[in-house]
């Protein structure tokens, strides 16, 4: 089933990360990196996790990707991860969730985010 502990020194391919980077750049299309925190949910931040998760490095924060990741990366795939950011959470102004304004994030970003990872896909084998 694979090592017990798998190696986690490079969680995303680097190659991948590479690759994606260059078809972004092809289309002009925004694409920056961050450090993604996986916290176990299924609720919300508080202000105080918010501002921990940032004093740690985190840009992103999600309850998935990072499970998942640790499963390919064990079964031996290269990964490769894209994050649209549907919300900012700023400590000093949180509020509510506004889950109709997430979903519209998201359905806005949706056209972008399919090109990219269609592009990406279609030159995988180069990288």
């Amino acid at each position: 089933m694979g090592p017990r502990f798998p190696d986690m020194s490079e969680p995303y391919s680097r190659a991948l990360v590479a690759h994606a980077e260059k078809v972004a750049l092809e289309l002009r299309q925004p694409l920056q990196r961050g450090v993604f925190v996986g916290v176990p949910g299924p609720n919300l931040e508080t202000a105080a996790e918010y501002r921990f998760l940032r004093g740690i490095g985190a840009d992103i924060v999600g309850m998935s990707l990072v499970p998942e990741n640790i499963v390919a990366v064990h079964g031996g795939m290269r990964v490769l991860a894209f994050n649209v950011v549907t919300d900012a959470c700023l400590p000093d102004a949180l509020h509510a969730v506004d889950i109709a304004a997430v979903l519209a994030v998201a359905g806005r970003t949706a056209p972008a985010l399919t090109r990219l990872v269609t592009e990406v896909v279609r030159g995988i084998n180069e990288a």
